[in-house]
């Protein structure tokens, strides 16, 4: 699993970085992502239904959200 920082990145900076990272995976390869702008809340599971990607985790600790996400 590759793992995507993005914490102190504000919108829309963080979707654009997922966007890039997920072009390089494999179909069914997962990536993690960390961000700590609150529109990623929003943002990620938009995106991934968007492109048609799986989110497949979500959660937040304090000021800091994790995103698990399987390419589609």
């Amino acid at each position: 699993m590759k793992t995507l920082d993005v914490l102190g990145l504000k919108c829309p900076e963080p979707v654009m970085m997922i966007r890039k990272s997920m072009r390089e995976l494999q179909s069914g390869d997962h990536l993690k992502v960390i961000a700590d702008d609150p529109s990623t809340e929003r943002d990620v599971p938009k995106f991934c239904q968007f492109m048609d990607h799986r989110l497949i985790e979500m959660s937040r600790d304090n000021n800091q959200w994790t995103f698990i996400i399987e390419k589609g």
